[in-house]
């Protein structure tokens, strides 16, 4: 196995190549989470991997709660499924509040404040009701819960817990404004599992889905502590296939085909999409001296034949989306057929008329 096999390999277990799928919560599901602080970005890294949704048809998804939006694995906003969302929950929550707790004492929240926040919360979205955050914080206010009304960070943690503790989950959108609904009434109860199921059943997903990876990349990934991203790789290992690569050792599903692509694929990839943020080491699809101008773009990066080639950006102007790409270096005739196809690709997710500068 070289470094393009590994490249090609996750491009086909992320099914950004090879058959895509025909829903937005089975990409969901297949990948175990999506990284969905950035939400615009978020949606189209969900399309990529579907058979022509637009984004219409993302936040139909996402307003009918068949994917839903919640803070799991890391201090971070995940789109996870309706069935997974308790047992993600119980494994990883416990480990978040752990690396929140300095700024639960710097914001002088403790389990007492958290109490009273959480029974206000409660109380004001029972019955179905979907709240903004700044009506949420309204209703804190109220309750003498944040008396520094501009204190934005400690409301933020404040909603953190409270999603960590699963109570409240994301609702449908209203304008361009997030809502909060309670869990219970979101989604149904699902089967829960076992720690050691839930362990087993994460690693499981990450590896064939995101395969080749190493332990260092589920650990990252995951959010949890070594001891048990080793323990859940250790029960689930004689599924999956192994190989050194420079030193590592990669983990993947068996018997997936590399695949080898007679014309290059190319892909605008936004910030935080899985296919970059799910590993520690990205070696094996981009060169480090560019390491800087992927970090200085914000991760947004153009991917062809699975190497990160560039950075694009996106404008509008007069119902027009404006691509411009700052590439590493020059592209051949074939790749820049396949950078034109992906924005033909993202003017069709959005619905609108597409430049590529």
């Amino acid at each position: 196995m070289t470094s393009l096999d590994i490249a090609h390999q996750r491009l086909y277990n992320q099914h950004l190549v090879g058959t895509p799928f025909e829903k937005p919560s089975d990409v969901v599901r297949w990948l175990g989470a999506v990284q969905a602080q950035e939400y615009a970005g978020a949606k189209w890294a969900v399309a990529q991997r579907t058979k022509t949704i637009s984004d219409a048809a993302i936040e139909q998804a996402f307003a009918d709660g068949t994917i839903l939006r919640t803070h799991v694995m890391r201090p971070t906003w995940h789109f996870v499924t309706p069935a997974d969302i308790r047992w993600m929950l119980a494994l990883t929550a416990p480990r978040v509040n752990a690396v929140n707790a300095y700024y639960y004492r710097k914001f002088e929240l403790d389990d007492a404040v958290f109490r009273r926040s959480n029974a206000a919360l409660i109380k004001a979205l029972h019955g179905g009701k979907q709240l903004t955050r700044l009506e949420l914080a309204s209703v804190l206010q109220q309750a003498g819960i944040t008396p520094v009304a501009d204190d934005r960070l400690r409301l933020a943690y404040i909603m953190m817990r409270a999603e960590l503790d699963g109570l409240i989950c994301s609702g449908a959108l209203r304008g361009k404004h997030h809502t909060y609904a309670l869990l219970e009434e979101r989604i149904p109860q699902a089967k829960p599992l076992e720690r050691d199921e839930a362990l087993a059943e994460l690693a499981r997903r990450y590896f064939i889905s995101h395969g080749p990876a190493t332990l260092k990349d589920y650990i990252w990934w995951s959010g949890l502590l070594a001891a048990e991203a080793r323990a859940g790789l250790e029960m689930i290992q004689s599924q999956l296939a192994q190989e050194v690569v420079d030193g590592k050792t990669y983990w993947f599903a068996p018997n997936v085909p590399t695949p080898s692509e007679v014309s290059p694929t190319a892909h605008l990839l936004p910030a935080y999409d899985e296919y970059t943020i799910a590993y520690k080491d990205h070696s094996a699809v981009l060169d480090p001296p560019y390491l800087q101008q992927v970090i200085s773009g914000n991760g947004i990066v153009i991917v062809i034949a699975g190497h990160i080639v560039g950075t694009w950006k996106r404008t509008f102007k007069q119902g027009t989306v404006i691509i411009t790409p700052s590439l590493f270096t020059p592209l051949g005739q074939a790749e820049d057929q396949a950078l034109a196809e992906a924005a033909r690709r993202y003017g069709a997710f959005l619905e609108m008329t597409v430049t590529l500068e």
